[in-house]
This record gives C-alpha cells, sequence and structure tokens, in this order.
C-alpha cells in the first residue's frame, strides 16, 4: 500500500477477498464462526462495535476510536459477505449520493 489516498480501498477489498475466501473454506477462525452464525449475530456484533465506538469518541479517546472504527469496518464487511454485499456496491452508492 503506498498511496496513502488508496489505502482504505486496499483494505476494505482486501478485507472483503479474506472474508469471501474464509466464506468458501469453511475452516476454523473467528471470522468463520460469524459466518456460520446467523444474519442477527453478525448485526449485534456491528451493533455492539458501534456502540464501542461511540464510547470511544465521547471520551475523546482518539486510539480508542481508531481501534475501535477498525473493528466496526471489520464487522461491517462480515455482514456485507454473509449477505454477498460486494464493497463495489457500498462505494457505488456512496457515489451516486456525491452531489
Amino acid at each position: 500500500m503506498t498511496d496513502n489516498s488508496n489505502k482504505l480501498g486496499e483494505v476494505l477489498s482486501y478485507l472483503e477477498k479474506m472474508v469471501e475466501e474464509k466464506k468458501q473454506s469453511g475452516g476454523k477462525s473467528y471470522t468463520n464462526e460469524l459466518l456460520k452464525s446467523d444474519t442477527n449475530r453478525i448485526a449485534q456484533k456491528v451493533g455492539e462495535e458501534a456502540i464501542e465506538l461511540v464510547i470511544a469518541a465521547t471520551i475523546k479517546s482518539e486510539k480508542q476510536v481508531i481501534y475501535e472504527s477498525a473493528d466496526l469496518l471489520y464487522h461491517i464487511l462480515v455482514l456485507w459477505g454473509k449477505l454477498d454485499i460486494k464493497v463495489e456496491s457500498i462505494a457505488e452508492e456512496l457515489l451516486r449520493r456525491k452531489k
């Protein structure tokens, strides 16, 4: 990852690919355990991580905000993977909203 402006895109693409590979492999990992669970469980984890991010922001801990943001993004990607939603679809929706 050399271009700072594209780091997040690269990371999201990597994570999307990793989630898909885990989904296909069926091995034993935290990601696989989430993917094997129902959508409600993954959605619950997304909610938990969102709350933890809000708490970190409220206490103004930059380090914790970064940490919890990463956790939230990861769990969102697992949710998208479970629902077969691609990062590209989210990007297209965000670009559609761009004014």
